[in-house]
């Protein structure tokens, strides 16, 4: 492989490190994040928009001064703006779409930190998926078997990550999106607290404050570390989420002391939870307990027929928004131009009254309200991270014709994820357990409003109890 040998065995902070001690430069990493990308990413399909030479200019013309400086990165397809650089979110009607004039405030962030931006990854049209499978770019594959889908709609971020083409990459999350493609690859997935991340200048807020950007990681270290580099509001955000009270990337290793932990493994949905989803989250539980944390069985009280209908009011109205705002054509697209699912929830979206949008958007603030009052006894509450193992390739397919069916498999797949983009409570979702074939499943831990620390206080305590880092997907080149 070309490039620096050894580059497989850092996380991105380790990669940071040897750059700022002499013992590699950033082009030297590029080279070796390049060579894995060309070895590797015709089997999978991650990285739909290289910028090889981009980032090789960077680098000559200098890079910030930060935590991550020299290491290579990748930009999902969708929502993050880069000046100069197309996005076309997956779709074919918005592929011919100019690129932005600047960056948005989250990408000046990273770039701040460092970071060397060389391609951007695949997502399904719009982010409406939980796999990634886009008319536009084809589908992308699980690294541990292409057979199965790598999650969505971060799945190109999470393929190239579980590939070991880079050891972090950007990403989205509107119900699930950088969760679900985490547990499908075996990474770390933050959802941070809403807010937490600005989407300024281009938007106040994502899919009706369901939306937060971050990104899928190798190490718990790393995720925190990455946040503490983009955290913080910008200018003319409608709302912030708490300061923390101190950098994140201190609270990994911090003892948590003993925590009061809650699982459960009931649906919002009613959907069943496959066997090997459950033991991950009982080994897990049995874990916490064997770390000294308080563990027990139970079950939120929440308004459950609420959960799903309130996400698709909230999508589908924003949805029909995001087709009418295509900036050369001024108008929204032919049903040739978009994938079935996306117009027939744009369909659904045009019934929709501003009155249903307030009670939808009620509906989302009681739910918060009672999250809440369980937190008042439960400091972490856990739960599988997906019900089921990654699905084939197919089952999510955004050009069926029943869309009920479809969201209806959507929250079959992953009825655990969507919950927190409603609450905007911050989630994460680490590799603790794996299936019989040797699959990663994923176990989702849950925090109070704006408490991240405490997520990354106990995450950093079960790494260290169960290391996955040098987990890797069979038969990579």
């Amino acid at each position: 492989m070309g490039g620096f040998a050894e580059y497989e065995r850092y996380d991105a902070l380790g990669l940071a490190d040897l750059v700022q001690r002499g013992k590699v430069t950033a082009l030297e990493l590029l080279e070796a994040a390049i060579a894995r990308v060309e070895a590797r990413n015709h089997k999978i399909n991650a990285v739909v928009m290289p910028l090889y030479d981009y980032a090789r200019t960077a680098i000559a013309e200098g890079l910030g001064d930060g935590l991550f400086t020299g290491v290579p990165f990748l930009m999902k397809d969708l929502t993050a703006s880069i000046g100069g650089v197309r996005m076309t979110r997956g779709s074919r009607f918005f592929a011919d779409a100019p690129p932005p004039a600047a960056d948005s405030e989250h990408v000046k962030r990273l770039r701040r930190a460092g970071l060397v931006i060389f391609g951007r990854t695949n997502t399904c049209e719009l982010g409406l998926s939980l796999t990634c499978e886009p008319q536009l770019y084809g589908p992308t594959r699980n690294p541990w078997d292409p057979t199965r889908i790598s999650g969505g709609s971060s799945g190109g971020a999470a393929a190239a990550v579980g590939a070991r083409m880079l050891p972090m990459a950007h990403a989205t999350d509107g119900f699930g999106s950088i969760r679900a493609p985490a547990a499908c690859c075996g990474l770390v997935g933050l959802k941070p607290t809403r807010a937490r991340n600005s989407m300024a200048p281009y938007a106040g807020e994502g899919l009706g404050g369901l939306s937060a950007e971050h990104a899928v990681t190798l190490s718990v270290r790393d995720c925190a570390a990455l946040l503490d580099a983009t955290c913080g509001p910008g200018p003319g955000d409608p709302y912030v989420a708490p300061a923390p009270a101190r950098p994140f990337l201190q609270e990994v290793g911090a003892n948590p002391g003993r925590l009061s932990i809650a699982f459960t493994s009931a649906t919002p949905n009613g959907a069943p939870v496959e066997a090997e989803s459950l033991t991950a989250l009982s080994e897990t539980a049995k874990l916490c307990a064997d770390l000294g944390h308080r563990v027990e069985e139970a079950d939120p009280q929440i308004d459950r027929a609420e959960v799903v209908s309130t996400f698709l009011t909230l999508v589908a109205a924003n949805t029909v928004v995001t087709l009418a705002s295509h900036p050369t054509k001024g108008r929204p697209p032919r049903p040739d131009e978009v994938e079935r699912v996306t117009g027939a929830t744009a369909k659904l979206g045009e019934t929709i009254s501003g009155a249903d949008y307030v009670r939808a958007t009620q509906a989302a603030h009681r739910l918060s309200r009672q999250m809440a009052a369980f937190h008042a006894g439960y400091d972490v509450l856990l739960t599988p991270g997906l019900a089921t193992l990654p699905v084939k390739l197919g089952w999510l397919d955004m050009m069926m014709d029943d869309v009920e069916e479809y969201w209806r498999r959507v929250f079959a797949f992953s009825p655990f994820t969507v919950w927190f983009n409603i609450t905007g409570q911050p989630a994460m979702v680490l590799p603790l357990g794996r299936s019989r074939a040797g699959l990663p499943v994923a176990v989702q831990l849950v925090a109070r409003h704006g408490d991240e620390a405490m997520l990354f206080r106990l995450a950093a305590q079960l790494e260290a109890a169960r290391p996955w880092f040098d987990r890797t997907p069979p038969g990579l080149p």
